[in-house]
């Protein structure tokens, strides 16, 4: 049985490139004492292993808890389940597409699904590009149901050296999202000003 008055916060990692974004975020919130419920679905283990060096097994090492994606029945299906909300990191169109339009099809979507209708903050780090209309058009449904789309876009102005810097810098955005300390956000300071 969890803490119901610890701070817990869902992690999805879908198919999308950049499976690397769940890794850091899981990372990141392990650091500021955050448990964290993992979801992955089957695509997102294909692009963990194309990408990373990381083990599915060695992913799972990094959450607190591990949900069977097609346990629609987890305890994360509930809205009674208390959380600070849900980050999809890296988040498919597929999956974007789902809960923008109330599809649960998933634990990913049905926990989606949950956080939005508790009123609880939901960032989908959306991987995709170039956008066509369809894409567009949910990205401004599951907005006006409550979520916060936010593409992995790199930021440039604190000077990034490695991949590594910037991806740790998303994932501290995100972080900001849900007003959560992180010591590794770059702030912006201003025109002239060196980080």
């Amino acid at each position: 049985m969890y803490d119901q008055e610890k701070q817990r916060i869902i992690v999805a990692i879908t198919g999308a490139s950049g499976a690397i974004y769940g890794i850091e975020l899981l990372k990141a919130l392990s650091k500021a004492h955050i448990e964290t419920h993992l979801i992955v679905s089957d695509s997102a283990k294909m692009t963990l292993a194309s990408e990373t060096g990381l083990s599915f097994e060695e992913l799972c090492g990094l959450a607190s808890a591990v949900h069977n994606a097609k346990n629609i029945g987890a305890s994360i299906a509930s809205g009674s389940f208390k959380t600070l909300g849900m980050i999809v990191a890296p988040c498919s169109v597929k999956t974007l597409s789902e809960i923008a339009y109330g599809i649960s099809s998933s634990l990913i979507s049905r926990a989606a699904d949950v956080v939005l209708k508790e009123r609880r903050r939901l960032v989908l780090m959306v991987r995709e590009t170039p956008l066509h209309l369809g894409h567009l058009r949910a990205m401004t449904q599951v907005t006006e149901s409550g979520a916060i789309v936010m593409p992995p876009v790199p930021a440039f102005y604190h000077q990034p050296k490695t991949i590594n810097d910037i991806v740790t810098h998303t994932i501290a955005r995100a972080l900001d999202l849900f007003d959560l300390p992180n010591s590794t956000a770059y702030r912006w300071s201003g025109l002239g000003q060196k980080p």
